[in-house]
């Protein structure tokens, strides 16, 4: 740990010292401005999406919840690579101590674990969900508040 800190301090130094210290901070807040972006999108539409599994404490089940609570989001080999394999996200949520670079492979030898896969396309179809309307056990947007401010409130 010592010696990576130390071999951090000194690229960083090196960096400041070549590029200066402006330069340096704007290409790390970028790279940290698209880094957080893009794993709260993926946190996101891996647990907000049609047909998501969400129950009560007493009726939760861990099998339904990791298989149909969390998403297989299809991502080309390149985006899979770069995010660790964690579009097998439901795979992750079964067993969190397979290692990411056997997800893949899991998913592969294990026909139970082919769910309907999210795909770049279709993920963008869950930016409209927003709250869990338990009346109709789904995700919905906004206007599912509307209804129920209509409705009269009985005691």
């Amino acid at each position: 740990m010592w010696w990576t800190n130390l071999t951090l301090a000194v690229i960083i130094t090196l960096m400041v010292l070549t590029f200066g210290w402006k330069a340096y901070l704007i290409v790390q807040l970028l790279v940290l401005f698209f880094g957080t972006s893009v794993g709260v999108w993926l946190f996101y539409v891996q647990h907000n999406y049609e047909g998501v599994y969400w129950e009560r404490h007493p009726q939760w089940d861990y099998f339904k919840a990791s298989m149909l609570g969390s998403s297989f989001y299809k991502l080309p080999a390149l985006l899979q690579w770069f995010t660790g394999n964690i579009g097998f996200h439901h795979i992750h949520h079964l067993g969190s101590k397979i290692p990411n670079y056997n997800l893949p492979k899991a998913y592969k030898e294990n026909p139970i674990f082919h769910i309907k896969p999210l795909t770049l396309l279709s993920s963008l179809k869950c930016l409209k969900w927003r709250v869990y309307d338990e009346a109709n056990r789904s995700l919905a947007g906004w206007e599912v508040l509307k209804q129920y401010r209509r409705k009269p409130v009985t005691a």
